[in-house]
């Protein structure tokens, strides 16, 4: 099959979405596919570059989702690309394990100067970001002697086994899927919207269900995302990062911060973490670091790591040359091009308008999110009570006009944004346009 490389620059739609070439794949992808893997939207990508999709129909979409926050430099990124086909021509594959390379020793060079903190700092890399989790509980269990394991409502963490036990949500994560892992407990978090409370409030009341039920001094990890995604888009109250980070410091507990989908300048900085200026013991690392190549890192505190004695942590494909190669372009891309100063500048745009559409309509309970990972909550007008039709109408009429939105949250009620940094002003804003028709549109049925 001949390769078709993107050269559009704008939203273009030759049939409906689907069309007639990514409907015959569909039936194809039946006979072949397991039935429990699902796709937001089956329209067949053929190529890509900067913020649009090409499908097999030549529809050309604008892309508010990035592959879930991995495409964060764009599709196609020339970085990436040129690095990716360099390695590609020199070897694939020799398993770090067995014979190293400089690939893998650069990106962890890499994250010991972009990760927060000044302390000496080790880094591990696996495939995905399930597995940079749950190998950073093992970190956490291995350097503290302890086994519990602390996450919070709404949280996700991952579909390995331990993983589903950090993930809150049943349906569709762990339904079926059980027994999870032992000596993993969960307490609230922050959910400003739905619970009124200030940071250090809804921290005190997170602690105080720590150490009443469990104990302090049998908590290996706190595991938290900064900012929610799965369950939401939920970005927590100022102060409560902060305080539970402080409560881990005095009770000898390791503070993990899950930035797999908030890393990589997604949030305005290269971690969401450095908002409040909180600095996690361990932080694990996937989607965004390698401009969607598969790549996963544990990076933190020396003594947490090297407590793991030689081939305790590790993995044939962990740190593959090529996906290395990926993200040392993705991170010269993201220097080179300021995206941080990206992320703000969609932040500004996106949420100006959001927050116009909510007052407009009075449909949107809330309206959140920092840099590119932003979010709209969808509610019954005058109520609270999350309204999932509407959501899930609102963005089908978004796919249906060219233009990738995705949703979340434990009720099924939030349209999340989470556009390539690299995106233009004028493809930012005929998408948005697009993303308002559509909520004007399906309010009022």
């Amino acid at each position: 099959m001949a390769v078709t490389v993107t050269t559009e620059t704008q939203r273009r739609l030759r049939t409906e979405i689907p069309g007639p070439a990514s409907r015959a794949l569909q039936e194809r992808r039946a006979a072949v596919v397991a039935a429990g893997v699902s796709s937001v939207l089956p329209v067949y990508v053929t190529s890509a570059e900067g913020g649009l999709l090409t499908d097999a129909d030549g529809n050309v979409l604008i892309d508010f989702g990035s592959g879930i926050a991995v495409t964060n430099v764009g599709h196609a990124a020339p970085a990436v690309v040129d690095r990716v086909r360099e390695q590609v021509a020199r070897f694939t594959h020799t398993c770090f394990m067995v014979t190293p390379y400089e690939g893998y020793v650069e990106v962890c060079e890499a994250l010991d100067k972009l990760t927060p903190g000044t302390h000496e700092k080790r880094s591990v890399l696996f495939n995905s970001g399930a597995e940079a989790v749950e190998n950073a509980v093992k970190i956490a269990r291995a350097a503290t002697g302890r086994q519990a394991v602390v996450v919070f409502d709404h949280a996700y963490h991952g579909r390995t086994n331990l993983t589903m036990a950090l993930t809150a949500k049943s349906i569709p994560y762990k339904h079926g899927f059980g027994p999870f892992a032992p000596e993993v407990y969960r307490v609230p978090g922050s959910y400003p919207y739905r619970d009124g409370l200030s940071g250090p409030e809804a921290a005190r009341i997170a602690i105080d269900r720590i150490e009443k039920q469990i104990g302090g001094d049998q908590v290996a990890a706190v595991v938290l995302e900064p900012v929610q995604g799965e369950g939401g888009f939920i970005e927590p109250a100022p102060g409560f990062l902060p305080a539970l980070s402080a409560w881990c410091t005095e009770n000898g507990v390791v503070f993990v911060a899950d930035e797999v989908q908030t890393g990589f300048c997604r949030t305005g900085e290269w971690f969401a973490s450095t908002h409040e200026e909180v600095v996690p013991d361990l932080i694990a690392t996937a989607k965004g670091i390698a401009g969607g190549l598969p790549l996963a890192a544990v990076t933190g505190r020396a003594e947490l790591l090297d407590a793991v004695p030689p081939g305790g942590l590790g993995g044939t494909y962990g740190g593959n040359p090529i996906a290395c190669a990926a993200a040392l372009g993705s991170i010269e891309t993201m220097r080179q091009e300021n995206l941080a100063a990206s992320a703000k500048r969609i932040e500004n745009a996106v949420l100006a308008r959001l927050r116009a559409l909510a007052e407009e309509t009075g449909v949107i309970g809330d309206v959140r999110g920092r840099g590119a990972m932003l979010a709209a909550e969808f509610v019954k007008p005058g109520t609270t009570e999350p309204d999932a039709d509407l959501t899930k109408r609102v963005a089908q009429a978004c796919h249906q006009a060219g233009v990738v939105v995705l949703t979340c949250g434990t009720y099924g009620n939030v349209v999340r944004l989470l556009p390539p940094l690299s995106l233009s002003a004028e493809l930012l804003d005929e998408g948005l346009s697009v993303l308002e028709h559509a909520v004007r549109t399906e309010a009022v049925k």
